[in-house]
Parts: structure tokens; sequence; C-alpha cells
């Protein structure tokens, strides 16, 4: 999805929740919202931390599913290009005029080997991970029968449980058929701990870092060993950034919800066992709801129910508002506990998704919110796009 050449011949209510110049309480919901006021500090706090270390920071494209807010986190924060999880994603962003893309993940299948092979044509440098050296014919035969050139970072599983070898010497024997391969280059690794994301307690989530940033370091070593330095060591997320950024070991990030933040992330401690919504990242992205019934004295009824959000990491929380709770949803409605009957029918309330990045997947259109007014209209350009 692209933006549209003519904001005008966009209708309110039936093409999009809102237009640029209307006032907040005009937009119509349910709907994403954006403070861009919170998105671009969040950008900047994390393109000066990864500068500050001498870290690459690679957003992580899955999250937003938006070329607008990479190219913000370009302009603003200094990433270096975006990571994509599937070959659509990717062709998304590489139409978008996004030059530095990364799969992170493996590509198997032949036709989408194929749509990969032909991405370097639109300027952009594109990379994969790679887990089985059987991959690796597949994509040397795809780009030199486009004649172009994809780059290859070996995937190590460094606790997730999920893709990756599991040995150092796996790693060097792919590494070494990339490197030997025709229109292949041997970039690097991929060791992103994804398992430990989420856990609450700081020092749990450095002991798992731990033992990643040991397998990873012993695997740099052996290749270093083989002539095949790795140029790239990538991994790290909103949870777990400082420790891949002060292992000497990594050299590029992949943070991706620390631009939006959700209530999942939000309840993880940093190292003062503080909750990191609180502090270290602010909430940038909302769903805007609408009170649509209070027949009953102690529950108001929203607009926004699971067709509207991911509720797979829990409920969303009501920003801003301890005087009322959301509760409950179904296809359609969500249910808010008022025990002192507050809310009036019509009143908006801004909710903190349980998950950002399945709940962006769901909607066509970010709506940019500055000092009450609506100033941009991004569209969620690879929503859908999972093949």
């Amino acid at each position: 999805m692209s933006a549209p050449a003519n904001m005008n011949e966009l209708q309110v209510g039936y093409d999009v929740p809102a237009l640029p110049g209307m006032d907040e309480s005009e937009i119509q919901t349910p709907c994403l919202i954006l403070d861009l006021d919170a998105l671009e500090r969040n950008i900047k706090k994390m393109g000066d931390y990864a500068k500050t270390h001498g870290m690459r920071h690679r957003a992580h494209g899955k999250m937003h599913k938006s070329v607008d807010v990479l190219r913000l986190q370009i302009e603003l924060g200094g990433a270096a290009g975006v990571c994509c999880q599937k070959v659509s994603e990717a062709e998304v962003f590489a139409r978008g005029g996004i030059t530095d893309i990364l799969v992170t993940n493996e590509v198997r299948d032949p036709l989408k080997i194929d749509r990969l092979a032909r991405l370097p044509k639109f300027g952009s440098t594109v990379t994969v991970c790679v887990d089985d050296i059987d991959n690796i014919a597949d994509l040397s035969a795809a780009a030199k029968k486009y004649g172009t050139q994809l780059g290859i970072l070996v995937e190590i599983d460094c606790g997730a449980g999920r893709c990756g070898v599991t040995t150092t010497n796996a790693v060097v024997e792919i590494a070494k058929a990339a490197a030997a391969s025709e229109n292949l280059a041997f970039k690097g690794i991929q060791a992103y701990q994804g398992a430990m994301q989420h856990m609450d307690n700081y020092e749990d989530r450095k002991a798992k870092l731990e033992s990643a940033i040991a397998q990873v370091t012993e695997a740099v070593e052996a290749l270093k060993a083989e002539g095949l330095a790795p140029e790239l060591v990538s991994g790290g997320g909103t949870g777990s950034y400082y420790f891949e950024s002060n292992s000497g070991v990594y050299n590029e990030l992949q943070c991706g919800s620390y631009a939006f933040m959700d209530a999942d992330y939000g309840r993880i401690l940093d190292v003062d066992g503080k909750r990191i919504d609180q502090g270290e990242w602010e909430n940038a992205l909302f769903i805007l709801t609408s009170v649509m019934s209070h027949a009953k004295p102690h529950l108001a009824v929203v607009d926004a129910g699971l067709k509207a959000q991911s509720v797979d990491s829990g409920l969303p929380f009501v920003h801003g508002r301890d005087d009322v709770k959301y509760v409950k949803c179904s296809d359609e409605h969500g249910v808010v506990e008022d025990p002192k009957c507050v809310l009036k029918v019509n009143e908006k309330l801004k909710l903190v998704s349980g998950h950002c990045d399945p709940t962006c997947n769901v909607h066509d259109w970010y709506v940019g919110v500055r000092n009450g007014k609506v100033e941009s209209l991004w569209p969620v350009s690879a929503r859908g796009k999972a093949y």
C-alpha cells in the first residue's frame, strides 16, 4: 500500500480515519494513532544510544510495517536499514526506496528465492539468513540468474529455539559455502535471542544473553581463524540491546518495539527495577476508541474489540487513566470497568495494545497527531505481507 497522491480524494470514515488538519476529536474510531512527539523522542534516543556505543541500528520493519515510520527512523535515528521477516515485506521496503534490507529469516521456497534475488534491482543491498547449507546453492543460482548479489548471514540459535544452527562447525561450514558461491557474499552472523526479550527480570535477561554472547564469540573466533571475519554480528531487541551493545562482539542492533512501546514490553524491568515504559521509552502508539454504550452504570462499552487489536500478549490498558480499566473484548466490542460512572458516550480513550506488531497488522493507517491536531496520515505499507 502506498500513500495516496491526493488526500482530497479520500473520504473520512470510508477510506481513512482522518485527514491532516483535522482536530484529534474528529478522528474516526477505532484506529491507530501515533503521538508524533513521543515517537520522535524514542527514535532519537535509540539513535543516540547506538551512535554512542559504536553500533549500527537496523530497525525492525515487522513491528510497524511502514515505509514512512522507517524513513523517520533513518532520518531522525540514523538507522542503517531495515529488518524484514518475509520476502513480501522486503519487497515493500525495496519498492519504497529503502536501500539496505536484511531478511532476518530463512527463505526456502523456490518462488520466494526467485523474488528475493530480484530485489537488488530496486537499488537495495539485500541480505538473508541461512541455517542449512543446502540453501546456499539455491540462493546462488537465483542471484546468478538475475545478475544480482545476495548477502548471507549464518543464523545461530542462541536460545530462541526456532531457526538457526547450534554448533560452531555448522556456522563455519555454511560461511565457507557462501563465500565460495557465485553471486553470494558472506556478511556475518545473526544471533537474536528472542526467547528472553519479554522476561520481566533484568538479571534473568542478562543471564540468557551472557550465554548467547559466549556462543557467538566462539563462532566469531572460529570464522576469523578461517579468514572469514564477519562484517556484521547482528541481533538485539528492545529487551536486550544494552547487553549486545556492550558485548564486544555484536555490532548491529535489530530493535523494533522501542519506537511504539506496547503493554507487554512496558512491563519488563530495567537495571533499577523500573518498568521500561516509565522512563526508558514512551508509549507512542495507541488504539483510539470511543465509548458506544453505557447502558450499565458500572461498565462502558467501546468500539475496539478483537478486530482492532491482538490480545496474544494480554489485554490493552487505558493510557493515562487509573479510574477505568479495559477488562474484556469480543469481535467488535471492548468492555471497560467504570465503577464511578465517569465515562460518557462518545468519549474517546487511548488504549496501549498488549502486542504492537500484530495489532499494527490489522490496520490500514497510522494517524499522526501533534498538539491535538492530525499532522500526518501514513499507510501501514506492508500490512498483510506474510508471504
